[in-house]
């Protein structure tokens, strides 16, 4: 394919990734989306999922980056994604994510359990930190599903 596309995945700390690619998939808010050159404007949120980059040929993966959320930026030209958080499929651990997601399983139960039975304030601040914990887990539990993804 003799057109790209310029893609960066920037992160809170850094510019993670910027290379000219064939195409990139992009785990939206609304369900996957593909970009190639000539895409039109978009401006999408983005879940926790894998972003993969296809450098030379649309039937070739070169790069698998889970990614926690975000936004994305789409021009005819670029694709800029803006991460809270991205991670290289092949640096993620199974056996240390496990771990993470029964500790943030526990914890999720724990403070429903609270929010079920307290009241006023108290409730309020139980139920921020829920909602902070179930986020974590979905996280986690992305990150789980990656993995089992690639292995197939």
């Amino acid at each position: 394919m003799a057109e790209k596309l310029q893609f960066e995945l920037v992160s809170p700390e850094k510019l993670l990734l910027s290379e000219a690619v064939a195409m990139v998939v992009v785990p939206g808010g609304e369900g996957n989306f593909g970009v190639l050159p000539g895409h039109s404007l978009l401006i999408s949120t983005v879940r926790p999922g894998v972003i993969d980059v296809y450098a030379d040929e649309q039937t070739a993966i070169t790069e698998r980056i889970f990614v926690a959320g975000g936004f994305a930026e789409v021009t005819p030209e670029r694709c800029t994604v803006l991460a809270d958080e991205a991670v290289p499929i092949a640096s993620l651990d199974r056996a240390e994510l496990d771990q993470q997601h029964r500790v943030l399983e526990a914890a999720a139960q724990s403070l429903r359990e609270q929010v079920a039975r307290l009241q006023g304030a108290e409730r309020d601040q139980a139920a921020l930190e829920l909602r902070t914990a179930e986020r974590r887990l979905a996280v986690a539990s992305a990150k789980l599903a990656a993995l089992a993804a690639g292995a197939h």
